[in-house]
């Protein structure tokens, strides 16, 4: 009772330091997430000035995963919807400068052209009906959300307003993309530098003192150079942000003992067993393998792989047993062998002589509901198969009738052929049609009911038969054990642990795993090399507080663990003398190398400067300006415009090229021979100029277009 008062005493203290409290929590989210300070936690991105909603974007993303489906990740999916969303607010800017728009009439016409096949706006005579249009479009509102079948899938009416707004986005685009292509064609002036560019040739002497001369280790490069060729040829190192990180990853791998755990396992559900039952308190007999008569039952109450009731070849085997099972008899078993992640015993079921494939002909006679049904299709499963049995009767009596008669039949890539499936293997048909076909003899007759309808089939040959087999495998996936795991996640909080006082590097060499880095992680990035899809370990890079030196451990489904250090912080700009060394050091090498040859040159002709610098003279004939190459030096492109440049018998001055210092003499010049008409070269400058008109101006516009970039936050 005591505390009790004292703290009623002190009631309004505590109010203030629970206030407090919370308080500064709020402000901590607050600061973090910056929404009060400038970004807003509603808007995904800004682009030109247009702010593109958190919410839509999100609803957009979840649309186009359904369409996507499981195949797509995430991060896939929102950067399809982020294009689309990019295109639409870059060229929404330009619609607007130019008073582009889509009018009631043109819009009339564009739905006419994009719905004119679909039979829910066709009238009884099959023509597309504008009124039935509008009135599946007032229904779709009236019924809103709920969807309504359109063809063969559903939609709701904000889709289908989404739907009319993309068609008048593409008609506005088309047209803006029309103008500009209006604007690119090629002169006739024009086509005529083309053709001396592509006519008009040298042929030439020259010496060509290579850069290779020179050992790099003599030619040093300081930093403040690296920096200097930067700031020279700033548009060129121009970077994203970017993150650099090393891991390490503990997999967990089943053990040798994990392995032969489920070796024994499987080994031991070969043989029939006694054990005890909880639930009635008596012994069970479990027949195993070699007895059970219930095959299919056991092995997909035991197996990782389900039971297939199939015949197979030799060559469909596992490679590692294939001979071992093939040369069994019926009843026998093989194994337990290792394959593909699993231990399994196979036992063979069954054995027939069935032909290697077949030739046969049908008919398909699709009924409501089967998989080859179509808008057409009127007849119940009774009528179908009335049809077929009614064709089967009439082709009997006459064979010859089969052709005549394919008039009934679905399949229009067979009806081509006189409905003839020409030699198909076992396995490349439904079971019920393969069946028939492989198990009965060549001229027999039948119908058949599969997935797609009632197949009136002809087996009109089959090639030789030999053994198949019908096997039973038993197979159990080869995985880590719980101990396994406990060791796998005991090692890489060890690992975590001795970070905090040792280097990364150390720890790894300590505990003998190897350490992977990755560079150059772009933050919107998803894929890890060698880890798969990891966008957490992206994201965990690129937060605010992640800093150099940083460490981090991640959970990898399927894999194991991965610890991750971040190595490098990149800002946006230009690119650091020490990534960008790479690049740089060989071009400032070349310069200098360049500098010390000029100087150890003398001669003022070919032959001088070969002579002087011990190599030998070389010669290219017909050498063009649209490919600048020098025979025996590759592409030149600065060495060929100096040639051109000169007189036939005039020698350049020396020339720093892309291999080495060349000085080269025009031996013969051979200008291009004049045409009448030089339009068809026009024509084509002017195609190639069109097919690349409109990306190179959506590129154009995108990278003019003002775009703050807020994905990161939600993705």
């Amino acid at each position: 009772m005591a505390v009790l008062n004292k703290i009623r005493q002190r009631s309004i203290f505590l109010i203030v330091i629970i206030a407090l409290a919370l308080f500064a929590f709020v402000l901590s989210d607050l600061f973090r997430n910056s929404s009060a300070f400038g970004e807003s936690q509603d808007t995904i991105a800004t682009i030109n000035g247009n702010d593109i909603n958190r919410e839509d974007f999100m609803m957009r993303v979840e649309n186009m995963q359904r369409q996507m489906g499981p195949s797509s990740t995430s991060t896939q999916t929102m950067n399809r919807v982020w294009d689309q969303e990019l295109r639409r607010a870059v060229m929404e800017s330009q619609f607007e400068g130019l008073g582009l728009s889509v009018e009631k009439d043109q819009m009339r016409n564009l739905l006419r052209n994009n719905f004119a096949e679909f039979p829910e706006f066709m009238n009884e005579a099959g023509i597309f009906d504008e009124n039935r249009l509008n009135e599946f479009i007032a229904n779709l509102k009236a019924i809103s959300p709920e969807r309504a079948q359109l063809g063969n899938f559903q939609i709701n009416y904000n889709e289908w307003v989404n739907n009319e707004s993309a068609i008048a986005i593409g008609a506005k685009e088309q047209t803006y993309f029309n103008l500009v292509k209006a604007g690119v064609g090629a002169t006739l002036a024009e086509a005529e530098v083309e053709y001396a560019m592509e006519s008009a040739t040298v042929d030439v002497k020259f010496v060509n003192v290579p850069y290779t001369t020179i050992e790099d280790s003599l030619v040093k490069v300081s930093k403040s150079e690296i920096s200097d060729y930067i700031n020279k040829h700033k548009k060129k190192f121009e970077v994203e942000a970017s993150r650099d990180i090393v891991f390490v990853q503990f997999s967990e791998v089943a053990s040798l003992d994990d392995e032969n755990a489920v070796k024994d396992n499987v080994a031991a559900l070969l043989n029939t067993r006694v054990e005890y039952n909880e639930v009635s308190k008596l012994t069970d007999t479990v027949l195993g393998l070699k007895e059970t008569k219930d095959i299919e039952g056991f092995i997909n109450a035991n197996s990782d792989v389900k039971y297939t009731d199939s015949f197979v070849t030799k060559s469909s085997l596992p490679d590692v047993a294939q001979d071992s099972i093939f040369n069994l008899s019926v009843g026998q078993y093989y194994g337990p062998y290792k394959d593909n992640g699993m231990f399994k015993i196979t036992k063979v079921v069954e054995e027939k002589f069935l032909p290697d494939s077949v030739k046969s002909r049908h008919i398909l006679i699709p009924f409501v509901g089967s998989r080859a049904a179509d808008m057409e299709t009127t007849q119940t499963e009774a009528e179908a198969k009335a049809t077929a049995d009614s064709l089967l009767n009439v082709i009997k009596k006459d064979r010859s009738k089969f052709v005549d008669l394919l008039d009934f039949s679905i399949d229009k890539v067979s009806n081509e052929k006189e409905g003839v499936l020409d030699w198909y293997a076992y396995n490349s048909m439904v079971p019920e049609f393969r069946d028939y076909t492989f198990e009965n003899n060549t001229g027999d007759m039948g119908v058949v009911k599969t997935d797609f309808g009632f197949h009136v089939i002809e087996i009109l040959d089959q090639k030789a038969k030999n053994r198949m087999v019908k096997v039973a495998t038993l197979a159990q996936k080869i995985e880590p054990s719980e101990k396994t795991i406990d060791d796998v996640f005991n090692k890489t909080s060890k690992f975590e642990i001795a970070l905090q006082t040792s280097d990364f590097q150390d720890v790894a060499k300590e505990n003998d795993v190897e350490v992977r880095p990755v560079n150059n992680i772009k933050e919107l990035d998803e894929n890890i090399p060698g880890l798969g899809s990891q966008r957490s370990i992206v994201r965990w890079a690129f937060e605010k507080g992640t800093k150099v030196g940083d460490y981090k451990r991640f959970s990898i489904p399927g894999i194991g663990y991965a610890v991750v250090q971040v190595t490098g912080v990149n800002k946006k700009g230009l690119m650091t003398p020490e990534a960008a060394s790479a690049s740089v050091i060989p071009e400032i090498r070349k310069e200098k190398k360049a500098k010390l040859i000029r100087e150890k040159i003398s001669g003022s002709t070919v032959e001088a400067v070969a002579q002087s610098q011990n190599v030998a003279v070389s010669t290219a004939n017909g050498v063009n300006m649209k490919n600048p190459t020098l025979s025996g030096a590759g592409l030149e492109p600065k060495v060929v415009g100096v040639a051109f440049g000169l007189k036939e018998g005039e020698t350049s001055k020396l020339i720093d090229g892309n291999k080495g210092v060349f000085m080269v003499e025009v031996t013969k010049k051979t200008a291009a021979p004049k045409l009448d008409n030089y339009q068809a070269i026009a024509n084509r400058l002017n195609s190639a100029r069109l097919n690349a008109a409109q990306i190179n101006a959506y590129e154009a516009l995108k990278e003019a277009a003002d775009i703050v970039d807020n994905r990161a936050t939600f993705y």
